[in-house]
This record gives C-alpha cells, sequence and structure tokens, in this order.
C-alpha cells in the first residue's frame, strides 16, 4: 500500500486485520524524520506470553493513531502512527 492520501478508517482495519494474520513489512517516518522499516505483527504465535505483575505501571490510554505491534526482528514491542505509513506489506 503506497501513501498517497490520508490514511482512512478502512485502511486502518485493513492493516490491523494484516497484522493479525502474518508478519508484515511496514516502513513508516519516525517522529524525528528517519524512515523505519520493520516486520511487525500482532499474530499470537509470535506474540510473548503475558506476564502478571502486580507491580507494574498502569496501562496506557488507548490512542486510535498509534499502532502498537511485536517487531519480530528485535522481538520487542515497537509503535508507529498510521498516517507516518509510507509502505506496507
Amino acid at each position: 500500500m503506497e501513501k498517497n492520501r490520508e490514511m482512512n478508517v478502512m485502511d486502518r482495519q485493513v492493516i490491523l486485520s494484516e497484522l493479525h494474520s502474518r508478519v508484515c513489512t511496514v516502513t513508516f517516518e519516525k517522529v524525528n524524520g528517519d524512515l523505519r522499516t520493520m516486520k511487525a505483527t500482532l499474530h499470537l504465535s509470535y506474540l510473548p506470553q503475558p506476564v502478571i505483575d502486580e507491580e507494574a505501571k498502569p496501562v496506557r490510554k488507548v490512542n486510535p493513531d498509534v499502532c502498537t505491534v511485536w517487531d519480530t526482528e528485535v522481538n520487542d514491542w515497537r509503535s508507529f502512527r498510521f498516517d507516518s505509513i509510507k509502505e506496507f506489506g
């Protein structure tokens, strides 16, 4: 998906659906202006097992403009803004 127009709700739903079904390549512009490409997923088979920590920080408020994903190359959580996506596949 080339970014040549504003991201709409349907685009977000398609992206989330793809992320839940497989590992995707996402290229996006970071806040500092650099481009970053990552292998990202929300597929359950890749995600770490949840850890129950009674002293954990409170859960952050959900921002609908930000997508948090599992980066399969660094094995950690990362996030990007939907409107910063340059390529998705």
